[in-house]
């Protein structure tokens, strides 16, 4: 879920019937006002994030892609479950408001919750901020307080264990990543072979369960922008559950480039600006404030980085096959070559 203050105009397949909308809210959610303007954030792959504007507040609707078929990603009732049951206890996000699953409102399921206050750091803007190594360190140090924060709420206090079956968890998303990669597979990619078959073949060892975000990074977090190490909220729950924490980590450590590993990176994250933690002091930090044992944490980065180039393989076969016109879908696919490359060398170095 990515959202600032930039919208865009809305594309003929993406367009929302106000009248439709403002029925059903007077309706279900009288509270939450007419609809007056509606426009869509710029930025992110994956669901499609509105901004909704009344006559008394800013709110923030949630629906699926054009062409998406993969539920556990796009699964709107759960996305707002998961909200529902973390805001009692984490409020770091936002406050959810309704939800509906009729496709009869504007064409599929969607969410409605509230704006949150904050700012979002990208890759787009980050750089020319020109913002102090020592601000971007403590950032860093922020960022993964709030993972180990995350991983220490009690799931069976707060009802998140409904969310996932922690057993088996690792060998389970080892398996189904692997499936989803050849079931969108378009173009050979002999990397991504070679750690799909190490990764069945080099399980780690079994960690107390958690919660998990599951797509945790910067461009996930909103800010005090008057502080930029002050973390306000954490958007994008749409791939949480419960299971290892390390893979958590993990997706954050595949999203974490370094200065020298390739400018195309540089597009998708500003991990490698100076101040910033390396890949190694972020493993160091999580295992000083966890206390947990981190020394299978070479599987989880790679797993991380197949996962992200699954990610990408999905959107990019969606717009192969005419179900979105984002000239960006239709460049991803040396990112996902990039990926598996970067997977497989974590692999022959043992890097982490």
């Amino acid at each position: 879920m990515h959202y600032d203050s930039n919208t865009v105009p809305i594309k003929e397949e993406e367009q929302i019937d106000l009248v439709k909308l403002n029925q059903y809210l007077q309706q279900h959610s009288p509270e939450t006002g007419t609809v007056k303007e509606i426009g869509r954030f710029t930025g992110g792959f994956s669901n499609l994030t509105y901004l909704l504007q009344t006559e008394r507040k800013e709110y923030v609707l949630r629906k699926p892609p054009v062409g998406a078929n993969i539920k556990s990603a796009h699964d709107m009732g759960r996305e707002f479950r998961v909200l529902s049951l973390l805001r009692p206890h984490y409020a770091k996000v936002p406050m959810p408001v309704i939800y509906c699953d009729s496709p009869d409102i504007i064409g599929s399921p969607f969410y409605i919750m509230e704006k949150m206050p904050g700012i979002i750091l990208r890759a787009g803007n980050a750089p020319k901020m020109n913002i102090p190594p020592e601000t971007l360190k403590n950032l860093s140090a922020s960022l993964v307080n709030n993972l180990v924060a995350l991983h220490t709420l009690d799931i069976k206090a707060t009802g998140l264990d409904q969310l996932g079956k922690p057993e088996g968890y690792v060998q389970r998303q080892v398996e189904g990543w692997i499936k989803r990669y050849y079931t969108a597979e378009t173009d050979k990619i002999a990397s991504m072979d070679i750690v799909a078959q190490w990764m069945q073949q080099h399980h780690p060892r079994n960690q107390e369960p958690a919660f998990l975000h599951n797509d945790y990074k910067y461009d996930n977090l909103l800010l005090n922008a008057d502080d930029l190490t002050d973390i306000m909220g954490v958007l994008d729950w749409e791939m949480s559950t419960v299971g290892d924490p390390l893979m958590d980590l993990g997706a954050t450590l595949a999203y974490w480039f370094e200065e020298g590993e390739g400018d195309v990176f540089k597009y998708y994250n500003f991990t490698w600006l100076p101040g910033n933690y390396t890949r190694k002091q972020v493993v160091e930090r999580y295992a000083e404030k966890s206390g947990r044992d981190l020394s299978d944490i070479n599987f989880y980065y790679v797993f991380g980085l197949f996962k992200n180039a699954v990610i990408a393989q999905q959107i990019y076969h969606r717009w192969k096959q005419g179900y979105s016109s984002d000239a960006r879908f239709g460049a991803l696919l040396p990112m996902i070559q990039l990926l598996g490359e970067k997977a497989e060398e974590a692999i022959n170095q043992k890097v982490l």
